[in-house]
């Protein structure tokens, strides 16, 4: 699942090329949105909200999107050949005269008033990148269930919202803990505060960059080096699961690195 820092750059890129823009053209591939034509509606602004996308139009409208594992959009120039993906994958078409907006597999899309927007992101907490951003708050929900697993707190966008398995696996690496530690031992402060220092550092690029280090296959100490040496020990790093069976998420580790409790890993 896309980060919150990739989220925001995409936010970002759609609203250069579509904001104080008519659209020619909108099709949206949904079933309940098949009749729907935005096309003659203004782009207002594109704005992230932790993992999702919000496309707002005069009129008070709101095309909600969350790219979830696999979704994205992409950006054309008229008449450019689409590259995302196969035609069947399209689930929108946002056209200006100058752009077209394209969206692949997109799991959520909908409309719906902007005035009720807080339906499907007020359960949020604060958006690490969002203009609400409000530290003392997230210390306080992260550290709410002190004896909660830490990875899968930070996992759980009603603490903090932008946090995904990339940036999990590195802040624990850089506290020097595992996912499975208690929350209350991790250092929720700490935690919060290097969060929202990564996806600062990292939202204006793709890569979710936290080495440091721009050459490949060394951008992140542990994530993604199963078996592979930690960037900062040479231990084999190790991999496992966590948070719940039904939502189980990779996590990796350096067992050197990193003190803590641990499941059985590879």
């Amino acid at each position: 699942m896309p980060e919150g820092d990739t989220v925001w750059l995409t936010a970002r890129r759609l609203d250069e090329a579509l904001a104080g823009r008519t659209l020619v053209r909108a099709d949206l591939r949904v079933p309940q949105l098949a009749t729907t034509d935005l096309a003659d509606r203004r782009v207002t602004e594109v704005v992230a909200r932790g993992k999702h996308l919000m496309t707002r139009f005069d009129g008070g409208l709101t095309l909600h999107s969350h790219l979830r594992m696999d979704g994205s959009w992409h950006l054309y120039a008229p008449g450019e050949r689409w590259r995302g993906g196969p035609l069947h994958q399209v689930r929108a078409v946002l056209e200006t005269p100058a752009r077209v907006a394209v969206g692949y597999r997109l799991p959520v899309l909908e409309l719906l008033p902007t005035a009720e927007e807080d339906g499907v992101v007020g359960h949020l907490g604060p958006d690490l990148l969002g203009p609400d951003w409000n530290a003392t708050e997230a210390v306080a929900r992260l550290g709410a269930e002190p004896a909660r697993p830490v990875g899968e707190a930070l996992l759980d966008q009603r603490n903090l919202a932008g946090v995904g398995n990339v940036y999990v696996s590195e802040l624990c690496f850089l506290r020097g803990i595992t996912p499975w530690t208690p929350v209350g031992e991790a250092g929720p402060e700490k935690l919060v505060a290097l969060a929202k220092k990564l996806l600062e550092a990292n939202k204006a690029r793709p890569g979710h960059i936290t080495t440091g280090d721009l050459r490949r296959g060394r951008t992140h100490w542990v994530y993604g080096r199963e078996h592979r040496p930690c960037l900062r020990c040479g231990t084999a790093v190790r991999v496992g699961q966590h948070g719940p069976p039904e939502r189980a998420r990779v996590a990796y580790w350096c067992p050197r690195c990193q003190r803590g409790p641990h499941p059985h890993a590879n």
